[in-house]
C-alpha cells in the first residue's frame, strides 16, 4: 500500500513539474507574440482614405464615380490638393454636374484639385486662369513660336522688336531694338488647345498667356507697334531673365561717334587810333 502511495505521489510530482513546463512556455510564447505585435503596431503609419483613378484618364474627360475609388494613404505623405474620401468635396451631393479632367492622369494615381475643374466647368482656359489674372493671345509662326514647341504649362521670356528714333552723331535716326519685356510668363493655351498632356509639335498661329491688366496692356500696345518673340524657359530653371537692350550698333559692335566741339578762345585786345589808322594790341583777358 505505501509503494503504491509512493507511486502516485512521484507520478503526481511529475505531471505537476511538466504543468509548470508547458505553462512556462506557453507564457513565453505569449509574451514574444505580445511584443512583436507591439513592435509591428508601433510600425504602422496613420493613413486617409483618398480617390485614385481606377483607369487612365484623359483632358476633356468628365470625372464619373465609377472612374475613382477610395485607398488609404499615409497622412505624412499626402499631395497637395489631393481629395479626402472624408471631405466628400470630389462629388458633392448637393452638386450634380460633374468635373472636367484637365490633365492626364494614370490608373492609381491620386485625384487631385489642380488636374480637375469646379463641379459643371468645361476644361477651357477661363479654368486655368489663376485669381487676379487675364488671359491675352499672341500672334506667332515658326521663327517667333519656338518652331512648335510649346505647351500649356510652358514658361517663354517675350522680346519686342520695333523700330525707334535714336540720337546719332548728326541728329535723330531710326534703327530697329530688340528688348526683353516679360520674363517667365505663363502659358495657358496653344492656338485653341489647353490640352498640357499633347506631345506632337505643331506650328502655332497663336499663344495664349496669363498676364495682369497692367502687363496685358504693355503687351497690347508692344503686339501694335512691333514683333513679338517668344524664348523658351527650361522646365526646372527658376532664374529670372535680366534686362537686355539690344540695337543694330550693340549687335554689329559699332561704338557711337562722339563729336567733341572745341572751345572756343577768347581774345581780347586794346585798340588805340594813331592819327588815321586804328591799332589792336592783343592783351591777357581778364574778367
Amino acid at each position: 500500500m505505501r509503494m503504491v502511495f509512493g507511486l502516485v505521489l512521484i507520478l503526481g510530482i511529475g505531471l505537476a513539474g511538466f504543468a509548470v513546463y508547458m505553462a512556462r512556455g506557453y507564457v513565453s510564447e505569449y509574451q514574444a507574440e505580445l511584443q512583436a505585435e507591439r513592435a509591428a503596431r508601433a510600425q504602422i503609419v496613420p493613413t486617409k482614405e483618398v480617390y485614385v483613378a481606377t483607369r487612365p484618364v484623359r483632358y476633356g474627360e468628365r470625372l464619373k464615380p465609377e472612374d475613382v475609388r477610395a485607398v488609404p494613404w499615409p497622412e505624412t505623405a499626402l499631395p497637395e490638393g489631393a481629395f479626402l474620401v472624408a471631405d466628400g468635396t470630389l462629388f458633392p451631393k448637393d452638386e450634380k454636374e460633374l468635373r472636367t479632367v484637365t490633365r492626364a492622369m494614370e490608373k492609381d494615381e491620386p485625384i487631385l484639385a489642380v488636374k480637375v475643374t469646379e463641379p459643371g466647368e468645361d476644361a477651357g482656359v477661363s479654368s486655368r486662369l489663376s485669381k487676379g489674372m487675364r488671359a491675352f493671345a499672341i500672334q506667332v509662326d515658326v521663327q517667333t513660336g519656338v518652331s512648335g514647341f510649346l505647351r500649356p504649362g510652358d514658361r517663354v521670356d517675350i522680346y519686342w522688336t520695333g523700330n525707334v528714333v535714336m540720337n546719332g552723331p548728326d541728329g535723330p535716326v531710326r534703327g530697329d531694338i530688340t528688348k526683353l519685356i516679360e520674363a517667365g510668363v505663363s502659358l495657358i493655351a496653344v492656338d485653341q488647345s489647353a490640352d498640357g498632356d499633347r506631345n506632337n509639335p505643331s506650328i502655332a498661329r497663336t499663344v495664349t498667356v496669363e498676364l495682369t491688366p497692367q502687363q496685358v496692356a504693355s503687351l497690347a500696345q508692344a503686339q501694335s507697334s512691333g514683333r513679338l518673340s517668344l524664348s523658351l524657359v527650361g522646365a526646372s530653371d527658376n532664374t529670372v531673365a535680366e534686362a537686355a537692350n539690344v540695337d543694330q550698333r550693340t549687335l554689329l559692335g559699332i561704338e557711337e561717334r562722339k563729336v567733341v566741339q572745341a572751345e572756343e578762345q577768347k581774345v581780347c585786345t586794346i585798340k588805340t587810333r594813331k592819327g588815321g589808322e586804328l591799332i589792336e594790341v592783343p592783351v591777357e583777358c581778364t574778367n
